[in-house]
Order: C-alpha cells, then structure tokens, then sequence
C-alpha cells in the first residue's frame, strides 16, 4: 500500500504541473494545439478540400472553414462508415458514439479516434480521480468498486467493411485497461448489455452485493437504479446498502433539479457529488472544486475551443471568439475541433465563461433548447435554478420535466410538465416561486410578465409517476444518453407527452 500511494503521488504531482501549465498559459497551450491539429489533418480529405497546409493563423482558419452542424458533416461521415479513411482525421476509426442528444429524432454517430480514447476520454476520467484526491487525500474509494452506468455497443458491417457503434460509456468500458476493469463494477457482460430493463435489474442484483465507494452516471437514469434497489433490498436508503459510498461523479444533465432527491436518497453525512461535462463529442469540463459549480475547461484534451455569440448562430462564417477573446457571464453557442475530425463542428450546448484564471464554464443550455416567443429568451439555466428555488420552499423535489410555448389568440405563456418524486406542500405556491424566481433570474422575462401585458403566468401541470420512463420507453429511447428535452420553443414534444401520460389531480392554471 505505501508503494501505491507513493506511485499515486507521483503521477498526481506530475499531471498537476501539466494542468499548471495550461492554466498559466492558456492560449499558448490552445494555439499550439490548434497548429498541431490543423498540421496532423493536413493530407485528410477534409484538409485537402479547406487547404490546411496554406493555414498559418487562426483568422484564416475561421475564414475559410464553415462552421458545421452534424447534418452538414454527416456525408463525410458516412464516408468513413463505408470503409474510406483519411477522410477528417488521419488515424483509422473503428468506433462511433451514437447519440441522440434531445431533440433530434434520429441518431448522430460520432467519430472517435484512438488520440481521442487515450488523450481526451481516458485522460478526462484519470483527471477526474486527480481533483477528487487533491481535494480529499484521505479518501477511501480504492477501498472498493465504482459503479459505472454504462450502455451498449453492437458490430456493424458496410461494404465489408466492419465498426463499432454504441454509447459513448460502452466505447469507453469496451476499451478501459485491465486495471481500470477491476476497480469497476458490473462486469463488462453486464455493463454491456443492449435491453436497458434487464441490464438495470442485473447491475441492482450485482452491486448490491458489493462495497460501492463511488457511482458514475446521468442523474436521471441513477434515480431509476436506487429505486430498483430499493424495491429489491427493503431498504429505505442508498447509505444503508452502501454505508462507504462518498462520491457521485455526474454529468449529461445538470443536476439541480435532482439534488434534493439525492439528498434524501443518500443520508450519509458528507456525501459529495462532482460534475463533469463529458459528450459524444468529447470531455471538456471537470468540477475541480466542489464548494463551486463551475467547472475547469480543460485545454489540453486535444480540442480547440470557439465561442459563437447567440445571435450569430446559423451563419455558416459567424463572428467566433477565441478563449481570450470571449467575455465572462455572457452565453455563447460552443464549437470545437477535435483530435476525432470534428472541424468548427457546432456542438449544440451554450456555456458561459464565468472566470478566467483558471478559465472556468457553466453549461447553460442549448441552442435549440430554449423557449423565446415574445423576447424572454429563457434557458435552460434560467429553469433549472428557478425550479430548484421552489422546489427548497415548497419541500418538493423534481424527477423530470419539460417547458414550452402557448400560442392562443388570448392567452400566449409557458407551459411546463413536471414529475415530482416528492410533491410540493402546496402546489399553487410553488408555480407561483417558479415565476418569481425566473423573474429575478432573467430580466428579459421579467419584463415581459410586467402586469401580464405581453406574457401571461405559466401553466404547470402535475404528471403522474414514470410519465416521462413510459415515453421515452414508448420512443425506444430507454439508457443514459437519451435526454428528456428541458426546454423547445415549439410544441411538438409537450402535445406528445400530453397524449400519453395522465395528469395529476394538483395543477395550476391561469
């Protein structure tokens, strides 16, 4: 043991200083890794076509290369599905991260690339545990298994040609080293395993049998294994099946709506909870310390960071930022290039900088997820503080949710659908500190409330239990990367809930 945490000390020491580095330094280290990405991608299809060896700065760079939604870099893709290589990146690609993200109906399929596993995945999940031992020495999470949330992969063939699809989790428990496996609970049969409803009752019929010292995964799809094990130990707490569980490492949604819950679900005293943003795409942020919630941006995982302010959204050349160009605490659409290929490629999340020594984000939405029909410009943010405010007043607690437009001749609001696990003491309070509290959170809906004139109050309905699972599993869109949509300017999804699912007794309308 004091061989391992001398070697441990070493390792942690020697990735600090590199993160050090990029801290001091951060757009030397962002504008050496933009040359070395715009120099290995060169002799690529993608590289012949923009002439990125005649790119000497960043300037020309964002004059000659569009930015690009999937749909507009999906052709290139499948190009690389069918067998061609050297088409976005030099290094043969073998696996693809399906994601369906929120709003789209079919899926996307992600490259990702050996320098991607090794330098931006694996090397994201190793700096995790990093910060953690940083901020907590004497922890005592080696002292037993982690419980990984996974997904599922499956071989496909075209033109005999065979690749990997699957969960970005999958890809990653698919290519974990052998070491990382024995720390790690299920077993990769089990983590694997494509039917989501079988593969949760076998983690639950496992895990509990085992020390869990920490859990990684989506708030959301955690929530439905704790009550599984609960339903299957008689239980009545996670702090009673794992009394030496410290840590739950979460990401993929923010996880205000659900903290209470956790809280209740997790009695130990103590238990922390840390946020990564790690995507499909790649991993980008990790919470370095936990007494904020802003997380590091991380600059040395092998992509380039654009900031695209909200109005230029949709151009194909609009006025991007750098890192040291972008200002603080104002939203912007990210876009990134990637050691995977992926080129000015428009993620579909908005962040804000919220410090710059070291260079800190908030996830504040999406680009398509937002509700502003009168002006009001309302995020996804904006919402999730909001209900966590009066969920705290009126002792409720939020499993899901999702919010959209009225369009009526006399009435025009918002409507939200919301599944509590712990309904509020009084539900017509707590729509009313749900619109107080977005009025202090966002003056431009402030604003437009002011006496009712242009928007009218919300409307909030109560929709029984597993309203949401029942969708998503009617949709075939059950696992850890399918996202219930926070928040659309449109209709669509709201009128579909609204068809299958039951309200409530409790509602509140105007």
């Amino acid at each position: 043991m004091p061989v391992f945490k001398s070697v441990r000390n070493l390792l942690i020491k020697k990735r600090l200083s590199q993160i050090n580095h990029f801290v001091s330094f951060p757009m030397e280290v962002q504008m050496d890794l933009f040359h070395e990405l715009i120099n290995t991608a060169s002799d690529t299809a993608w590289g012949k076509k923009y002439e990125y060896s005649t790119i000497e700065s960043y300037e020309i760079f964002k004059d000659r290369v569009p930015v690009s939604t999937y749909d507009e870099i999906e052709p290139w893709i499948s190009k690389i599905k069918n067998g061609e290589q050297n088409v976005l990146w030099p290094e043969p690609i073998k696996w693809f991260a399906k994601s369906s993200g929120t709003t789209e109906s079919r899926s996307k399929f992600i490259p990702v690339s050996k320098s991607t596993l090794k330098n931006n995945h694996f090397r994201g999940g190793k700096d995790v545990l990093i910060f953690y031992l940083q901020n907590f020495p004497d922890t005592n999470i080696f002292n037993g298994k982690g419980l990984l949330m996974g997904g599922s992969r499956q071989l496909e063939k075209s033109h005999e040609h065979s690749y990997f699809v699957g969960d970005l989790s999958a890809i990653l428990i698919d290519n974990m080293p052998y070491w990382a496996q024995l720390l790690r609970t299920p077993p990769k049969s089990v983590a694997l395993m494509s039917e989501w409803e079988a593969k949760l009752d076998q983690i639950a019929n496992i895990s509990v049998k085992q020390n869990v010292t920490s859990i990684s995964g989506v708030p959301s799809w955690t929530l439905v294994l704790f009550n599984k094990i609960l339903e299957k130990t008689g239980k009545n707490n996670i702090s009673e099946v794992w009394p030496d569980l410290e840590v739950f490492i979460h990401g993929g949604v923010s996880f205000e709506p659900y903290r209470r819950q956790y809280q209740h679900l997790i009695s130990k005293p103590g238990m922390r909870y840390m946020e990564t943003y790690n995507a499909s795409e790649g991993f980008f942020g990790i919470q370095d310390d936990l007494n904020i919630n802003d997380l590091m941006l991380m600059l040395d995982y092998g992509v380039f960071y654009e900031f695209v302010p909200m109005d230029e959204i949709g151009k194909k050349f609009p006025r991007s930022l750098t890192l040291a160009e972008a200002e603080l605490k104002i939203n912007y659409a990210l876009i990134i290039s990637t050691n995977s290929g992926l080129w000015r490629y428009m993620i579909g999340d908005t962040v804000q900088i919220t410090s710059n020594n070291p260079y800190r984000i908030q996830i504040t939405g999406r680009t398509k997820n937002f509700i502003n029909i009168v002006g009001e410009e309302l995020m996804i943010d904006n919402a999730e503080k909001a209900f966590a405010i009066a969920c705290e007043k009126t002792n409720a607690s939020i499993i899901e949710y999702t919010g959209g437009p009225i369009y009526e001749e006399d009435k025009i609001c918002h409507e939200w659908l919301i599944e509590f696990s712990s309904k509020p003491d009084d539900f017509e309070r707590f729509a009313k500190e749900f619109d107080e509290a977005l009025k202090a959170l966002n003056s431009d809906y402030e604003a437009k409330r002011y006496h009712n004139l242009v928007l009218k109050k919300p409307v909030l309905y109560s929709l029984d239990k597993g309203s949401f699972y029942h969708w998503l599993k009617k949709r075939n869109k059950l696992g850890g990367q399918h996202k219930v949509p926070r928040l659309l300017n449109h209709r669509k999804i709201l009128d579909d809930i609204l068809l299958h699912s039951k309200l409530a007794k409790e509602n509140f309308k105007n």
